[in-house]
């Protein structure tokens, strides 16, 4: 029976996707909820999984194509069954070919048992599970254990073999459709060449996203900068400890949220936001964590943040971080929110003016840690030093309330001791 392969319903908000990659050609075999095919969003990147076991009989619209919620993309054939190549006899390995010729010889046939498994099955645990990680047959790799088996070095060699070698060149057969955009590239005129692609719809929806903040938003930026020695040595006496304990490594970031939490607690219109002629203060946490992945920067967020302990915090971003680059977050991910957090620093940035993430009233950037040297009780030391930026709407938000605000953060986590304290 032939099953149409549709695009499901959209999140809310979102009125077309664009078809991004098929992970099937049309011809191979399926199993029930394996993923066809990615559908990006301006949001989110969405999997849409097989209903049935069979084959992929027809793809209908290729990859870069604009597409609506209930649009047919495909045909699956169920309980079909792909056209598979005859197996090849494979040749004797080095043990079992003295074995073979002496058979000849006598003019008998060579024992079962000196016959190489052609498959994964005569391998150890440990050698199936990596030739499945890495996509690999056991036919693939020469063995160097005792019979031939292989070993997981043998495994390993051949994958890093395999990735140092060029690629190879594209085969004459049709192909499925390769994922968009491709890079159209301008004929050279004296060495200088360009390509035009077309922009991808998360891209897109961050431009507009930007610009709308900046056109609607009274925006300003206000500085500080913050001693870490206090909560950098708390980290390196207790990380590991803390690790043991929570199976999770200790950051910066958890010290950041919890400040910023006590801190939104004192001036509650930071955490606050406009709609239309109103002003909503909420009464609640939830902080924005800018990730940065291949497809651009998203702001998956920790819901009620003020009730997670370190750890909690910790894991609860890590898991955001991995679900990010998996393109994996949901919409319920990426929406709410009442103030949010990036941090420049992990790419080396000193210092900058980060923009609302409407409807948002303000924004915390973190930078990098350099050692400087400061004046301490009148003596020059060197400390482990951070640049802090707070951007806010300046429309709901006074700049005597942002320096406060900030200045909160910076005393928090100079003594963050006040952050157990609640102080």
């Amino acid at each position: 029976m032939s099953i149409e392969i549709k695009v499901p319903n959209l999140p809310e908000s979102v009125s077309e996707a664009t078809v991004a990659t098929w992970h099937i050609k049309a011809g191979d075999a399926v199993t029930r909820e394996q993923n066809l095919v990615d559908l990006e969003t301006d949001k989110v990147m969405l999997e849409v999984p097989a209903t049935a076991d069979g084959v992929l009989k027809e793809i209908r619209i290729a990859a870069g194509t604009v597409v609506k919620a209930g649009d047919i993309i495909g045909v699956l054939e169920e309980g079909g069954a792909a056209a598979a190549p005859a197996p090849k006899a494979e040749a004797p390995t080095k043990a079992e070919a003295p074995a073979a010729a002496a058979a000849a010889t006598n003019g008998a046939a060579a024992p079962a048992t000196a016959v190489k498994p052609a498959e994964d099955d005569a391998q150890s645990p440990a050698v199936r599970k990596l030739l499945s990680e890495l996509g690999l047959s056991a036919s693939q790799v020469s063995g160097s254990g005792k019979g031939g088996r292989l070993t997981k070095e043998d495994v390993q060699a051949y994958a890093d073999k395999q990735k140092a070698a060029p690629a190879p060149a594209p085969a004459a057969k049709a192909e499925a459709p390769k994922p968009a955009p491709a890079p159209v590239a301008r004929p050279s005129v004296g060495g200088r060449t360009e390509q035009r692609v077309p922009m991808t719809r998360i891209r897109a929806r961050i431009a507009e996203r930007l610009v709308e903040a900046q056109a609607t938003a009274a925006m300003l930026t206000t500085f500080n900068e913050v001693d870490l020695k206090a909560v950098s040595e708390l980290r390196a006496k207790y990380k590991d400890q803390f690790e043991k304990s929570h199976g999770i490594k200790l950051g910066f970031m958890s010290f950041f949220v919890r400040a910023s939490i006590e801190a939104l607690k004192k001036y509650p219109a930071v955490n606050a936001s406009i709609d239309g002629s109103d002003v909503v203060y909420h009464g609640y946490y939830d902080i924005g964590v800018a990730v940065s992945t291949e497809r651009g920067l998203v702001v998956p967020t920790l819901r009620d943040a003020d009730g997670l302990s370190l750890a909690d915090v910790e894991k609860g971003i890590a898991e955001l971080g991995v679900k990010a680059r998996n393109n994996k977050l949901t919409m319920e991910d990426l929406t709410g929110g009442t103030f949010s957090i990036t941090n420049g620093g992990v790419f080396g940035s000193m210092m900058s003016t980060p923009i609302l993430n409407p409807p948002q009233a303000a924004i915390l950037g973190m930078h990098g840690i350099f050692d400087r040297p400061v004046v301490v009780a009148g003596q020059i030391v060197v400390r482990p030093m951070m640049y802090l930026a707070l951007t806010y709407d300046h429309r709901l938000i006074d700049g005597r309330e942002a320096v406060l605000f900030l200045k909160a953060i910076k005393e928090l986590l100079e003594d963050p001791a006040r952050l157990l304290l609640q102080l």
